[in-house]
């Protein structure tokens, strides 16, 4: 589903700041797998999603998604292939227009439209049973602006936004770091929930290993560009995994 090979990517080239992320890496994700992405700051989980997303552009390599070689395609080109959910609750939507035009807009992705055609009264209602999934009294607020939506709404909202006309892949970039524990736990079991229910293939960078273990199928961890363990979620434990990744980080501190 996810194939990327040979992949190299340095940054400051030529310069004594030169920093080498990823030398010949090589990654296969299959369909409808969900893999969690650890590892210690620095280790290139980041620079993995800019490549594939394509915010970054490698410097050898290749990415192929669905067959496809997209090495060559423009980040909005990917945007229509790959939706992405950020740590920050904002970046994913729109603050200023409200939650009806936000998901409106979603729904155009890839599509021509003008303004005056945007809100379509016929998804209306769709868009109102997919909200009533969350639990959140968002498809109440449907006219209400994003900006007065809660950290936790906002992150809902995106992740709806993200998966509504079924990425092939779908990149959730720590989508839960900025949100407290109770919001965090409501956001990855709807997260869960929506990779579920539309047999999305997907990648998570994460620090919470539980959440690692309990959410996905298969946990990846990176090390200086390199991946260091690549494990089913379901054949390692809480405490095996905190001792690799304990030990990883006060290497890299």
């Amino acid at each position: 589903m996810l194939t990327i090979k040979n992949l190299s990517k340095s940054f400051n080239e030529g310069t004594e700041n030169e920093v080498n992320i990823f030398n010949n890496f090589n990654l296969e994700v299959e369909e409808s797998e969900f893999v969690a992405v650890l590892g210690s700051n620095g280790c290139g989980k980041s620079t993995l999603f800019n490549l594939i997303s394509g915010s970054l552009k490698e410097n050898s390599g290749s990415i192929t998604l669905s067959g496809k070689n997209i090495s060559s395609l423009k980040e909005e080109e990917r945007a229509l292939k790959i939706g992405k959910v950020h740590q920050d609750p904002s970046k994913g939507v729109s603050p200023s227009l409200t939650i009806l035009e936000n998901l409106s807009l979603a729904m155009k992705k890839s599509e021509k439209f003008s303004l005056r055609s945007l809100i379509r009264k016929d998804n209306i209602e769709k868009f109102k049973d997919i909200l009533k999934e969350l639990d959140l009294g968002l498809e109440n607020k449907l006219n209400t602006q994003v900006k007065f939506l809660s950290g936790g709404q906002r992150q809902a909202l995106s992740l709806i936004m993200a998966t509504l006309k079924k990425p092939e892949l779908l990149l959730l970039d720590e989508h839960t770091a900025a949100l407290d524990p109770k919001t965090s736990k409501m956001i990855m079991e709807k997260t869960k929930q929506l990779i579920d229910k539309q047999n999305i293939t997907a990648m998570m960078i994460s620090h919470n290993l539980k959440d690692a273990i309990k959410y996905s199928d298969r946990i990846i961890m990176l090390d200086k560009g390199r991946v260091i363990l690549d494990v089913k979620s379901k054949n390692i434990t809480e405490g095996e995994l905190s001792k690799i990744y304990t030990s990883k980080m006060e290497k890299a501190s």
